[in-house]
């Protein structure tokens, strides 16, 4: 092969050097992009079966070009590699693993090689600025940025953020909105992560983040820290609801935020393209914080259920289409802020309610407890809503029931302790009908009522208990019997049989003799 002096190429270094200031990314890896550019080409001209390698001097531009053969025990390819014992490699005092390099002549790019090396270097040069984007903003998430718009495909908007380019899907933009190439924009960073195609960085405009990111460059107090955004909840270009509180008693978080005349919320609603913004006083109690939340409705009357995380919320007749909203828009975005389901009913619907309840509670005591209806009434009106708590509860809350005395309070906890007998005896009977095992039978917390409804779903021995969740054995038995916690320690009882099971095994010896 033709030996050729390779000659200093300072020009490469200065295009490395424009490239690398320009696109921000390390001028190395511009000359080791131009390195592998170099080296598919000679292996183009040299064949791409030999392993060529290309290096340019960092301080002259000088390129060399090689050959690699590596030096092994066995050779598999004659192309890279060559024995130990060649004498060619015994010539160079080369051991396993050393390579023989083998100086190649200078290549003269004609069209389609430069044509290649160029889009090496272009792909390794964009490959690059990438990796360098993705370092800048991987931290950057939950800021808001501005940015130009580029290109906008299929609806997807491109934006220039300056050092880097991120998307802004079409479901990341407001209702209606429409940007042309040159807009400026802004946008809240949703994520920034590595895709197939690279280090992408995904922006958003509905994100409720980002409303809470417009009010904090808008309200100074928010900055601070002396107002704190509680919690977010939009319908993004429509509606949205912010929870905010003061840790200064003198400052109102409500006032600070819509500003003088509106100035502040203003600045916000326009950015959001007109979406009207209810501030809402977040209180640390559940109740005046719901109440709060719906506005600008009137709530006359609340009830939580904190197991379930739900509330009831009472409105006048006039108040309800207020209450839900457009679409039930208003208890919808309520509930997103507060974090709890929200039921809303009319004070008819509620009093409807109440009494049928006040009904059914009143002949559950007269068919139990064989008392008439003014007895019946006087129990649930007293807040009674079981059999049980008659029969338990201390004889001197019933004797203490205006027009009630110890004679009667005595009867009533009789007549209600001997219902619940005959009932247990009868649901035990049953459960023993249905075949449910006596050491099911034998858990704490499961009432003979409670095993006859197991055995009526096929629940009938431990293992079948023990397979259950927590909310398929509150199916089963009701709600109103077993709380969560309850159910969950059931089932761990129903369980612990496998784990003795477990111990056993263990403990037996492998050849099956007992441990001595």
């Amino acid at each position: 092969m033709e030996r050729t002096a390779a000659l200093p190429r300072p020009e490469l270094l200065q295009v490395a050097d424009a490239v690398a200031r320009d696109k921000g990314i390390d001028r190395d890896e511009v000359i080791e992009a131009m390195e592998s550019a170099i080296q598919k080409a000679g292996r183009s001209k040299y064949g791409h079966d030999y392993d060529i390698r290309a290096t340019i001097d960092r301080k002259t531009g000088e390129i060399k070009l090689a050959r690699y053969v590596e030096v092994v025990e066995e050779v598999e390819d004659e192309n890279v590699q060559m024995a130990a014992a060649d004498p060619r490699a015994q010539a160079a005092g080369l051991a396993v693993g050393d390579f023989l390099i083998d100086p190649l002549p200078p290549i003269d790019f004609g069209r389609i090689a430069a044509q290649t090396a160029k889009q090496v270097i272009v792909q390794r040069v964009r490959d690059a600025e990438r990796l360098r984007q993705f370092m800048e903003f991987q931290n950057r998430a939950g800021e808001i940025v501005n940015g130009l718009v580029k290109r906008v495909e299929f609806g997807n908007v491109y934006v220039d953020l300056g050092r880097a380019e991120a998307l802004l899907r079409r479901d990341e933009l407001i209702q209606r909105e429409a940007f042309r190439v040159g807009d400026r924009v802004r946008a809240y960073i949703m994520a920034v992560r590595q895709e197939p195609r690279g280090p992408q960085i995904f922006l958003s405009r509905t994100h409720p983040q980002f409303m809470a990111k417009l009010f904090a460059q808008e309200v100074p107090e928010i900055y601070d820290g002396i107002i704190e955004i509680k919690s977010v909840a939009r319908d993004p270009g429509s509606r949205a609801k912010i929870a905010v509180v003061s840790n200064d008693s003198s400052i109102d978080p409500v006032g600070a935020c819509v500003g003088m005349r509106g100035s502040r919320v203003q600045a916000v609603v326009g950015e959001l393209q007109g979406e009207k913004i209810d501030i809402i006083q977040w209180s640390q109690d559940p109740a005046t914080f719901i109440v709060n939340a719906l506005a600008p409705a009137e709530v006359t009357k609340v009830v939580l259920d904190e197991e379930t995380n739900r509330i009831e919320v009472v409105v006048p007749d006039d108040q309800l289409s207020l209450a839900i909203g457009r679409r039930g828009q208003n208890v919808r975005l309520a509930s997103q802020l507060t974090g709890w389901d929200i039921d809303i009913l009319t004070e008819q619907e509620e009093s409807e309610r109440r009494q049928e309840e006040v009904k059914s509670r009143s002949q559950m005591f007269i068919d139990a407890l064989d008392v008439d209806d003014v007895i019946a009434h006087l129990l649930v009106a007293e807040g009674f809503t079981s059999v049980e708590e008659v029969a338990f509860v201390p004889a001197q809350d019933l004797g203490d029931i205006e027009g009630f005395d110890d004679e009667i309070a005595v009867e009533l906890q009789s007549r209600a302790q001997a219902y619940l007998e005959d009932r247990d005896r009868a649901a035990s009977e049953r459960r023993v009908e249905l075949g449910v095992a006596d050491d099911l039978a034998a858990i704490e917390g499961l009432s003979p009522v409670m095993l006859v409804k197991l055995g009526e779903a096929e629940v009938k021995t431990l293992d079948d208990l023990a397979d259950l969740a927590s909310d398929e054995l509150i199916e089963i038995v009701g709600a109103e019997e077993m709380t969560e916690d309850e159910a969950n320690a059931v089932i761990m009882a129903a369980r612990a049989h496998w784990f003795a099971d477990e111990e056993e095994d263990a403990a037996e010896p492998e050849d099956g003799e007992p441990n001595p």
